[in-house]
């Protein structure tokens, strides 16, 4: 019996150390990275990752703070991140053949905005605007790069739910334009 328990606890030691050693190389998280992952885990694109996951995902992205009013891009703009709401509302513009901005959709909380950005690196396909005063949460396609380089697994778990985002959309958009064609028929 005694040498069980000599044996157990060094053992306990051991997974102590390990445990305390994975903390510090993983490194805390500042109050921003804390509130990303803790906005994170709250929407159902990132349902299938676990605390540490999202954690070492909240480092890579950052935050913006639009005034009511102010663009986030331009339709035509270079694409360089994607980002999901966080609070306020976002409108979606798209130039008409006569070059006027139609609303075509509005954001709230949780919506993902620029997806495409990440996957295909083309100019933006829509204007996105603040309808009141609203806060992102952003991940730029370096930031991408850069955690795919140092945690693939986690990476392509990223692009794989933006690609099934994307895929997503592109059927609610196969919908609405079937529903839009069939009633001018």
């Amino acid at each position: 019996m005694a040498y069980r328990r000599s044996v157990c606890l060094p053992l306990f030691f051991l997974i102590k150390i390990h445990i305390t050693m994975r903390t510090m190389t993983q490194g805390q998280l500042t109050d921003s990275e804390e509130d990303t992952r803790n906005f994170l885990v709250n929407l159902p694109l990132f349902d299938s990752f676990n605390v540490d996951e999202l954690s070492v995902l909240a480092k890579h992205m950052s935050y913006v703070h639009l005034r009511r009013g102010e663009f986030l891009f331009v339709e035509g703009d270079k694409g360089n991140f994607m980002g999901f709401v966080v609070r306020g509302v976002l409108e979606v513009l798209k130039k008409s053949e006569t070059g006027e901005n139609i609303v075509i959709a509005r954001l709230t909380k949780g919506s993902s905005i620029g997806e495409m950005a990440l996957i295909d690196k083309s100019p933006r396909s829509a204007t996105i605007v603040a309808k009141q005063p609203a806060t992102l949460v952003t991940l730029t396609a370096k930031g991408l790069e850069i955690l795919t380089d140092k945690s693939p697994a986690l990476g392509i778990k990223v692009i794989q739910k933006v690609a099934r985002l994307l895929s997503l959309n592109m059927r609610r958009t196969s919908s609405k334009l079937a529903d839009l064609l069939q009633t001018k028929t």
